[in-house]
């Protein structure tokens, strides 16, 4: 295998139904014609570039990225870790992480945000990371918490956090959120009922870790991420590298 090879195919079957009525800004968005299925290019097979010594050593503490370091944020405190995997269930080192969240009482940073949840002036919600040899990546950050959002009478999201990946090609570009174990909101969410599976719905929310987690500290949290494989170059009939 070599990064210039060639994607897999994207499994439609497990991506969430594009035209969900009880999601309504699904009704706008979401496409009129059939989608066409066609092979990689090059333009899909090669990735972005950034400046790896761009990121701080804050950066992916939320607990005090925004302060830098001079004061903590508010709420539970917690350890989001993981691997970045193709679905080969090779890693994906020298991976871009990024997350974005509600503060711990459920409300972004951002000028359209009304709810009444306070700011938290020491929580800017958002950190980078860059994942290591075996494609680990962490976060510390505070537990979001979920909040009401304007698509029926009463809807809330559950508590979530936002992750982009930027993976070692432009069609290894994943955009999605991690939900919390035991969080009974999640069956409840109308963005998360565009999953029908519920096997692949389950597989986003992250379970409690325990041993990773540390005594009158912080609960850990394990969310390991699958990125669209490659496929293998074929030699005397066995795979490359195997």
């Amino acid at each position: 295998m070599t990064d210039r090879a060639a994607l897999m195919p994207r499994r439609r079957e497990l991506q969430p139904d594009p035209y969900v009525p009880d999601y309504k800004t699904s009704v706008t968005r979401s496409p009129a014609l059939p989608l066409l299925s066609m092979e990689s290019t090059p333009s899909e097979e090669t990735g972005p570039r950034f400046g790896h010594s761009l990121l701080g050593p804050l950066d992916n503490d939320l607990i005090r990225n925004f302060s830098e370091g001079k004061a903590l944020a508010i709420g539970e405190r917690i350890r989001v870790h993981g691997r970045v995997l193709d679905e080969t269930g090779r890693p994906v080192p020298q991976t871009l992480v990024e997350i974005w969240q509600a503060n711990a009482g459920g409300r972004y940073r951002h000028i359209k945000d009304t709810y009444f949840a306070p700011l938290d002036p020491n929580f800017g919600g958002c950190g980078r990371t860059i994942t290591d040899d075996d494609g680990r990546y962490e976060f510390m950050t505070i537990r979001p918490g979920a909040y009401p959002w304007p698509n029926r009478a009463n809807d809330w999201r559950p508590m979530h956090i936002h992750f982009s990946v930027f993976g070692h090609a432009f069609g290894q570009r994943l955009i999605t959120q991690m939900y919390f174990q035991g969080d009974p909101l999640i069956d409840l969410c109308p963005i998360a009922a565009t999953i029908r599976d519920r096997s692949q719905l389950y597989r986003l929310v992250a379970p409690l870790d325990m041993q990773q987690s540390r005594g009158m500290d912080y609960l850990a949290y394990r969310f390991d991420i699958v990125l669209r494989g490659r496929r293998q170059t074929m030699f005397e009939n066995k795979p490359e590298g195997m």
